[in-house]
């Protein structure tokens, strides 16, 4: 019924538009090239995974650190062990005052000092199971506290708190608190 309403030539021109042109020479028929998408999605992700940072993240068990009896009006009751990391060493502190070298008496100094540069963590958990076992009283301690220097490694604070808490197979001082040097 259209085609009886249009004269031949308009019916002729419409057949002739209709028809499927031939491409040009620079053009590409029928297909999309997504080689060079994927060729930038594949560099961008091998960047992204050669630049992934992978860190691995280790967790320590540790308790809350007691209320103070000295600022609370109380005689200190128990050792109230004190560790401090410096550059020279360990320095060892109790509720007495500071432990002297050689871990002996009380006095002043580093208690344990470095041996070839390297912190000796053997050293300061002889001194600790020293002071623990200077008196009957101290068997039931379990808390230190350990702090450092900034510019002590966080794997020798590791180790330290490790030398703490077991002497062989028995518990030295295994609830350790981390403190902060201002």
């Amino acid at each position: 019924m259209a085609s009886a309403s249009l004269s031949a030539a308009q019916t002729s021109k419409i057949r002739r538009l209709a028809l499927p042109r031939e491409a040009a020479p620079g053009d590409v028929a029928g297909e999309l090239n997504i080689v060079p998408y994927l060729d930038i999605l594949m560099n961008v992700m091998l960047f992204v995974l050669a630049t992934i940072a992978v860190s691995f993240v280790t967790t320590i068990d540790t308790q809350p650190a007691r209320a103070n009896p000295i600022l609370h009006g109380a005689a200190p009751k128990g050792l109230g062990l004190t560790v401090l990391l410096t550059s020279e060493g360990y320095a060892v502190k109790t509720s007495a005052g500071a432990i002297a070298p050689g871990c002996a008496t009380l006095g002043t100094g580093v208690t344990v000092p470095k041996r070839a540069g390297a912190y000796d963590p053997p050293a300061l958990a002889a001194c600790a199971k020293k002071l623990k076992e200077s008196a009957p009283e101290l068997a039931d301690e379990r808390q230190v506290t350990l702090s450092a220097n900034a510019a002590v490694p966080y794997a020798d604070l590791i180790d330290a708190m490790d030398a703490l808490r077991r002497d062989g197979d028995r518990p030295l001082f295994p609830d350790a608190v981390l403190g902060v040097v201002r």
